[in-house]
């Protein structure tokens, strides 16, 4: 007998793994960019390490002090808008603003630790309110008349130097060639700058403020229509009801006294008071 095989076994197929799909891995975030004022502030300190190093007055002194204040200036104009309120033009308080930070910027030491903006700050609005307090006018004057103030000022100068004294109205307005009038408008807009105050004593004459010598309302001043009404009323009423009014309200006698001076009864004296008085409001009524 031929030798018995073994049955073949088939082979068993390897069981599948199962894949799991990772999740695509999400770019890295971009990195944000600085900020205009960390950009700013770290410029500024770049400089001004700069500008420690370099003599005053050179030419790459001048520069870099330059570039500080062109980088500076939107500090000056956050300031200055501050006092946006205030009527005047805004280049001129930013013009103003940019002489403190300039200030600043001179008196400003690194090596303190003290950023330059918390530094700078006070001094360019303090330079702003310095400007407000001596240069601002109380009343608000037309710029074109503003400008020709200053051309009025400047030719009665030149003319107190040419003439060896104070120059005329007509003077004045022919050097500039303008009317006599506008001389007038331009030098009382002048002395528009600051209000007087009403309390400070007038300077060399002595004498005291305006406010001492402005007129009060008098308490009585209510009262004289009322006693012209009454004058008016009265003199409606026969002779004898005058004279009991007047002896009553005017010289303060009781309605005792009243008839113990006309020769008759209180009780009478009380019914003639009665009437006038319903006599007068009766007129009153007929006159309102």
């Amino acid at each position: 007998m031929p030798p018995q095989q073994d049955p073949q076994v088939p082979p068993q197929p390897e069981p599948q793994r199962e894949h799991r799909q990772e999740p695509p891995e999400e770019p890295p975030a971009a990195p944000r960019p600085p900020s205009r004022g960390a950009d700013t502030r770290a410029l500024t300190q770049v400089l001004f390490g700069q500008l420690k190093g370099l003599q005053p007055g050179t030419g790459e002194h001048s520069r870099v002090r330059g570039a500080l204040i062109e980088a500076n200036l939107p500090l000056v104009r956050y300031a200055a808008a501050r006092f946006r309120s205030r009527n005047e033009p805004m280049e001129d308080v930013v013009q103003v603003g940019t002489i403190g930070l300039i200030n600043a910027i001179d008196r400003f030491d690194p090596d303190r630790g003290v950023q330059f903006p918390t530094f700078a700050m006070p001094t360019v609005v303090g330079e702003i309110k310095r400007y407000f307090r001596d240069n601002v006018r109380t009343v608000h004057v037309p710029r074109r008349l503003h400008e020709l103030w200053v051309q009025v000022n400047a030719a009665t100068e030149d003319l107190t130097t040419l003439h060896g004294r104070t120059p005329t109205t007509a003077e004045i307005a022919e050097r500039l060639r303008i009317t006599e009038d506008e001389v007038l408008s331009c030098i009382e807009a002048g002395r528009s700058y600051h209000a007087t105050s009403l309390e400070a004593a007038q300077e060399g004459d002595g004498m005291p403020g305006l406010l001492d010598r402005l007129g009060y309302e008098d308490p009585e001043l209510a009262g004289v229509e009322h006693r012209d009404l009454v004058r008016h009323l009265l003199v409606q009423l026969p002779e004898r009801e005058q004279r009991i009014l007047l002896l009553r309200y005017y010289n303060n006698l009781t309605q005792s006294q009243i008839s113990v001076e006309l020769g008759v009864s209180q009780m009478h004296v009380s019914r003639l008071l009665a009437r006038s008085f319903a006599r007068l409001r009766s007129a009153n009524r007929i006159e309102a």
